[in-house]
């Protein structure tokens, strides 16, 4: 199984090369002039791809072998060595890396005795195959198992390189005086307190401060009850006092640490749960760092006592379980830096130093192993969700800050950071709704201020040209933020905020499993913007059960979008019309949707794209693989009163094909061409959602809506070899529990093709401001279409093979899937494989072929 990259310039000149195993996407890129009348080279006959393995899973949950294996395709080098929790049988795990099998060579590394389930390398692995292996022992060191079995693993050297500090040199350089949680902005904060009344921010940063002044904490009753709020004014006061270096500010922050002190809450109040006892723990480690050598003995004291017992209950907790996780979100958004703070705080204490070296030790290295977006996505994008990365931001921002400073190392080069900038303007773009998926991505129709912070944040430390534009374009959001206010107010507002040119119209997120594409990158008011999802991640945690799905935006406002609203994690509502696939548009089978499990997984296979077409491939053919078995949903249902049946939209289907394929015809058309087959007759929910009425014309199969502020028209011609009846309503399975304005019912369109064991569909999406600027679609016969200068053929037959060309009457642009062989300037071009996608297209002013199989995706699991 391999990938062939063929190159043809002037003359023909072809040059093979073998670059992956397991994978088949092939660029074979023709560079040919636009013009040209020469013929395209003779190729061989059409080859069959071969058939690959499909996984019940490609990600665990809760990690169930060790990794990295020999089916493990690495992501960066050095990879971290994980270790089951449940294979952990002493204290500690000691760990051996060599590139021989016996471990007899003088480059093999045996680590030190560690406290966590993993082993983080810290230096270039050679390309070859190395072996690595572990044993359990106890804390002095006697061993408590023999070595595990050698376990093999390939390093290509293609990864991305990535190679942090080890623990003891960021220790050797950690700071010993206070306040030092913000020690990276050392070097700027005494110019930084000279300029501060002339800031643009100096007024808003002071007017929060003085908010936090007028709290009266005796009247609060149980201040672990008011965490939250409190913690929000520990920042306020905390920045105050920082730059100002005015008394009263730091005068109500040693107020709130005595109050909280003097509460000594019980373990009922300070552990209800992890993020109560994260906001108590803020409250007093801003407090504690900041006033630290004007504190008292006791007062000293009684803070740390406070900050040990959250830091002690949750490393407890931690260990192990975390490294193995695929993503426990609190414990990202928050609770994470949280614990490195406090053990950053007291790691050269004279009475704790030695219990808490070893746990700011273990975070350390946990953020090297598992960060950022959970260590196993570099494409910049949120794996988890557009509406809960904002969450995530002041995480995201600190901890890089502050382990660049101390470890003189950048830990922005990681290559999810140098992505994470085009990835903000693709998924949300400025003065748009977001386009991207998961819990509380509908809400908004302008990206949240700390998404706008953290833009700003990527353009002032690393020069990103799309972070800079997209901080320029939200700059009134970026000054609302108070998280990062006291880094900005530092730190030098120098930045490039010109949109990149050569910005694609098509971006393809190969780990977390979507793609975007824009009509218009960097302009909203002119964009037409589709994103498709299905991942690997599957579906929970903050993401929806959305395999192969789309959402389409229209000038920054939803024309087709996921519906039903998030107001809880797991309440009626949204276990049954917000989570659910039925509030998304993709697919039911027998009315039945996928689970919530990493098993329901999908994955976008191929993406190919130009200056005229982009095109995306989604399988999800084993995303309706059953219920949701997960034990946390499990409990959910439980608690909502919600039984997995069929009735209610779970269970096994006989599904077997879900092929999704969408093409945007720049600037304004968007195909949709789907494959279903199923083991036997079901029956076929093909899923459409609007904010707004359809207008549905039954003989020409024809759904028009109209934004409600007369901002757009878009109509869908829905097509089917099969006969299908269309059905909306505008009521949901279970309403929202809180029924506002902000909260009308939406519109679901269903095209239903009753017992049929395989069917096609196409539908043609047309959007413009006005009817008159939709083209008008004509069917020449045989499922062929005239829209515009667009003509469209396709196979509807579900017994025959998927097929799809898309030609241009004014350009030379081809876009064709199936066994035929495509004319490109008259001439047939030979695919190298059948059922390949070729595209051939204008990139970067060259015309180009592109040819298509199905990628693997990479498997952070094991089989």
């Amino acid at each position: 199984m391999l990938i062939r990259v063929i190159s043809v310039v002037i003359g023909y000149i072809f040059s093979y090369s073998i670059i992956m195993k397991h994978v088949f996407l092939i660029a074979l890129l023709f560079s040919l002039a636009a013009c040209t009348s020469d013929s395209l080279p003779p190729t061989d006959e059409p080859q069959e791809v071969p058939a690959v393995e499909v996984p019940d899973a490609y990600r665990d949950k809760i990690r169930t072998q060790p990794y990295p294996k020999a089916d493990n395709e690495l992501m960066i080098n050095p990879a971290p060595l994980i270790v089951p929790q449940s294979q952990k049988t002493g204290e500690m795990l000691e760990f051996a890396l060599s590139s021989s099998a016996s471990f007899n060579t003088s480059e093999t590394l045996v680590s030190t005795l560690q406290t966590g389930c993993f082993f983080n390398p810290h230096r270039v692995l050679k390309a070859g195959t190395w072996y690595w292996r572990f044993r359990s022992c106890a804390a002095d060191g006697t061993v408590a198992s023999e070595w595990s079995e050698a376990i093999a693993f390939e390093v290509t050297g293609d990864e991305a390189v990535f190679v942090t500090p080890s623990f003891a040199d960021f220790v050797c350089n950690a700071p010993r005086d206070y306040p030092r949680l913000y020690c990276f902005l050392a070097p700027r904060i005494d110019e930084a307190r000279r300029k501060v009344a002339s800031h643009s921010e100096y007024k808003a940063l002071l007017t929060r401060a003085a908010t936090a002044l007028d709290t009266n904490y005796q009247a609060l009753g149980d201040l672990c009850s008011q965490a939250s709020v409190l913690k929000a004014q520990a920042f306020w006061l905390y920045q105050a006092a920082y730059l100002t270096l005015q008394s009263c500010y730091a005068d109500k922050l040693h107020e709130m640490l005595e109050a909280f002190c003097m509460a000594s809450p019980s373990d009922g109040q300070l552990f209800a749960d992890n993020f109560t006892s994260s906001d108590v723990a803020i409250c007093c480690l801003l407090a504690y760092d900041l006033l630290h050598d004007r504190l008292d003995p006791a007062e000293r004291s009684a803070a740390e006592e406070l900050l040990m017992r959250v830091l002690r209950r949750y490393y407890k907790e931690n260990l192990g379980y975390q490294e193995n996780h695929i993503f426990d979100n609190h414990f990202w958004q928050q609770n994470m830096r949280t614990y490195f703070q406090i053990a950053f705080l007291l790691y050269d204490h004279p009475v704790y130093g030695s219990e808490v070296l070893p746990m700011l030790e273990y975070y350390y290295e946990l953020w090297t192993a598992r960060a950022p977006a959970g260590g196993f996505n570099l494409d910049g994008l949120w794996h988890n969700g557009t509406g809960y990365f904002p969450a995530n931001v002041h995480t995201l921002a600190y901890m890089p800050a502050l382990l660049s400073y101390v470890a003189r190392f950048d830990f922005l080069q990681h290559p999810w950071y140098r992505a994470s900038g085009q990835a903000l303007v693709y998924s949300f773009p400025p003065h748009s709704a977001s386009n991207g998926f998961g819990d509380a991505s509908e809400q908004g129709d302008t990206p949240n201020r700390l998404t706008a912070a953290f833009a700003d944040y990527l353009a002032r430390e690393t020069g990103d040209a799309y972070a800079g534009w997209y901080a320029a374009e939200c700059a009134d959001l970026v000054a609302q933020d108070y998280e990062l206010r006291l880094y900005r107010m530092c730190a030098d507002r120098t930045y490039d905020t010109v949109f990149p040119a050569d910005a694609s119209k098509m971006l393809w997120y190969e780990d977390t499993g979507e793609v975007a594409m824009h009509s218009h990158p960097g302009s909203t008011d002119d964009d037409l913007a589709l994103s498709f999802r299905s991942s690997t991640f599957g579906s929970g945690s903050h993401t929806t059960a959305s395999q192969n799905a789309f959402n389409l935006l229209y000038e920054g406002q939803p024309v087709y979008r996921s519906t039903g609203y998030y107001q809880n994690f797991s309440d009626a509502h949204n276990l049954m019309s917000y989570r659910h696939s039925r509030a998304h548009n993709t697919l039911l089978v027998n009315g039945i949707g996928q689970p919530y499990s990493t098993k329901g997984y999908g994955s976008v296979v191929r993406a190919l794209g130009g200056s005229h077409i982009s095109y995306c491939l989604g399988d999800a053919s084993h995303a309706y693989c059953g219920v949701s078995d997960d034990p946390m949903w499990v409990s959910a249902f439980e608690q909502a009163g919600i039984s997995q049946t069929p009735e209610n939209g779970f269970g096994d289907t006989p599904l077997n094909c879900y092929r999704r394929h969408v093409l945007m015809l720049h600037p304004d058309i968007l195909l949709v061409y789907d494959e279903l087959e199923a083991s036997e007759p079901v029956r076929w929910e093909w899923l459409l959602h609007s904010p707004v009425r359809f207008s549905i014309d039954e003989e020409q199969q024809m759904l028009t809506t109209a934004g409600a502020d007369g901002s757009y028209v878009a109509v869908t011609q829905l097509f089917c070899g099969e006969p299908f009846s269309l059905s909306q309503t505008d009521r949901f399975r279970v309403p929202p529990a809180q029924i506002t304005t902000a909260t009308p019912n939406q519109w679901h369109l269903t095209a239903t093709v009753e017992g049929s064991s395989a069917a096609r569909f196409l539908a043609v999406v047309r959007v413009g401001h006005t009817g008159a600027d939709i083209p008008l679609l004509r069917s020449t016969g045989n499922h062929i279409f005239e829209v515009g200068d667009w003509n469209i053929r396709a196979v509807l037959d579900a017994s025959q093979p998927a097929a799809l060309e898309v030609t241009h009457d004014a350009v030379p642009v081809v876009f064709s899937l199936g066994a035929d062989n495509p004319q490109i300037g008259g001439t047939p071009y030979m695919r190298r494989y059948a059922s390949s996608s070729v595209l051939y297209d204008e990139i970067d002013g060259v015309w180009q072929v592109q040819e298509a199989v199905d990628k693997t995706p990479v498997m952070t699991r094991n089989r």
